[in-house]
Order: structure tokens, then C-alpha cells, then sequence
């Protein structure tokens, strides 16, 4: 199983597990990955390399997503992605690939985030592989999950996830 399919599962399991700053435990049945995944609770994100977000312009956001989970610029869509609609709110999952770092990546989605409204709930590092995850306070609900893996031929290959609500 691919690093990022391990750190898609991982972020998951978190949301799943609301909420999420309670517990820094992955999974018991997550799959077994090579290095032990380093789960902490927020703001802890900062323990990673600081990196600086150029003030770059997203695309534009994917029909019924909020402006938090605009994707990254320059991202490449991969396959279709993946909407819904409920009583909650929209929700989505998509895929894409950039040249931007992991770190990068996260740095881009937590400001965008932050600026939201949402806080921090999920860093995780795993090797070059970088997860972050935040959710609205109460019953506000919205969440952003991403997952950034270093991809062949110097990409980085995302998994991005949202929710308006619980």
C-alpha cells in the first residue's frame, strides 16, 4: 500500500474519531507502514519545517466547495472528483497532483483554513509525506483533510477532503 493510501486511511480514521485533538492514537487496524506515524494534536503542525506561502491565487474552488478547499495552484485534477450533498451540507474528495513540496502544500491549505475559521485538529509527518487536518468549532461542523506524498518525477501527488458540515 502506497504511502499516501496509508495517510489518506490515517486521516480518515481521525475525523472519524471526532474529536480529533482528544486523540493522537492512530488507528489499531490502520495498515502497518514501514515507520510509525507521528500523530499530534494541533497547533503542533508548526513543528514542521516553517515554510513560507508565496501569495499565489488558487483556482477556482470545485463547484459547492468552500474557499478553503480551492485547489492548490498549478494543481493537475486527477480523475473525477467525488461531491455530495446532504442536510449537513456539501462534501467532497479530490485528487490532484503539483510540483509544489509537501510542505508547501500543507502550509497553503492551513492558511487557508485558518483563515476560515477552522482550527487545527490533525499534523501528522511521515517521512516526506505530510497530513493536516481542521474542523469548525461546535456545531459548525466544516472540516478539510489533505494528505501530501512525494509522487514520481518530483511531484507531489494530494489527496484533498472537505465537509460544511457534521
Amino acid at each position: 500500500m502506497s504511502r499516501l493510501a496509508v495517510l489518506a486511511a490515517l486521516a480518515l480514521a481521525a475525523a472519524a474519531c471526532r474529536p480529533a485533538a482528544e486523540s493522537a492514537e492512530p488507528a489499531p487496524d490502520a495498515p502497518n507502514a514501514a515507520a510509525p506515524a507521528t500523530a499530534v494534536a494541533a497547533p503542533s503542525v508548526a513543528a514542521a519545517p516553517a515554510v513560507v506561502v508565496a501569495n499565489v491565487e488558487p483556482r477556482p474552488p470545485l463547484p459547492g466547495a468552500p474557499a478553503y478547499a480551492a485547489i492548490y495552484p498549478g494543481g493537475e485534477i486527477e480523475g473525477a472528483p467525488t461531491t455530495a450533498s446532504g442536510a449537513a451540507g456539501d462534501g467532497g474528495l479530490v485528487t490532484f497532483t503539483t510540483e509544489a513540496s509537501p510542505d508547501a502544500v500543507v502550509a497553503f491549505y492551513k492558511s487557508r483554513a485558518e483563515a476560515a475559521g477552522l482550527t487545527s485538529t490533525l499534523g501528522m509527518n511521515q517521512g516526506d509525506a505530510r497530513a493536516y487536518g481542521a474542523a469548525g468549532i461546535g456545531d459548525a461542523g466544516a472540516s478539510l483533510r489533505v494528505v501530501a506524498s512525494p509522487a514520481s518525477e518530483g511531484e507531489t501527488s494530494v489527496q484533498l477532503s472537505w465537509s460544511e458540515g457534521g
